[in-house]
């Protein structure tokens, strides 16, 4: 891929985006750790998987607007019909909207091609680790979704059995989840280095918050006739 087209398909993604949790910045991150998993697999065809790359999350506007849309499924055929627009082959157009619509978390369409999973890989990874937990914290406060949920006993829920959406809830239900779920040998090595970061995280972070409300409650009781 040359200069200018990089350019081309990089100007069309940077208009598409304007989530906070998926911004422009978490499109570079998927196609670098992209290029480090490609690195160690063979006859990757780098032309599609940049611009899938690039163009994977341009469908989050109008799930954002009406969530019961699909971004993956949105993003593919705007990608599709930008690039046949601007004079891409059918084919190739194709194989970029196969690997955007195939590159959400879920088991009922998984990738297929190499380049859509490590597209699948790199997207992933920015899910794990310390940027897992950044970007869920603040994807959870853009929609306005508290850190925690309290039980019945007033006391702050682990999230493990929870259905209320909260920042714990969700590191039960995805965050902890992912590490089992990668295509390539590197995209697992990447992601397999940072999980202890949000395992720790999510660990200290239920620690304080447990322990404020426990001695919190105590001290006030004795305090309230």
């Amino acid at each position: 891929m040359n200069k200018d087209v990089y350019a081309k398909i990089e100007g069309y993604m940077l208009s598409c985006m304007k989530d906070s949790a998926h911004d422009r910045e978490h499109v570079y991150r998927v196609l670098y750790n992209a290029l480090d998993i490609a690195a160690a697999e063979n006859n990757v065809d780098y032309d599609v998987l940049i611009a899938a790359c690039l163009l994977h999350d341009i469908g989050r506007e109008e799930q954002f607007k009406d969530p019961k849309l699909d971004h993956a499924e949105v993003g593919g055929d705007k990608a599709y019909a930008f690039l046949t627009g601007q004079g891409f082959s059918a084919e190739f157009a194709e194989k970029v909207k196969s690997c955007i619509v195939t590159h959400r978390f879920r088991k009922s369409r998984p990738p297929e091609s190499l380049e859509a999973k490590v597209l699948f890989d790199a997207d992933k990874i920015d899910v794990t680790g310390a940027m897992g937990v950044a970007r869920t914290l603040v994807y959870k406060g853009g929609v306005g979704d508290p850190l925690y949920s309290l039980g019945s006993d007033g006391l702050p829920s682990s999230g493990e059995n929870d259905e209320k959406p909260s920042f714990f809830q969700e590191y039960h239900f995805k965050l902890k989840k992912l590490y089992d779920r990668f295509y390539t040998e590197r995209g697992r090595e990447i992601a397999e280095h940072r999980r202890t970061a949000a395992k720790a995280f999510y660990e200290k972070l239920y620690d304080e918050v447990e322990n404020t409300y426990g001695n919190g409650k105590i001290l006030l009781g004795e305090l309230l006739d």
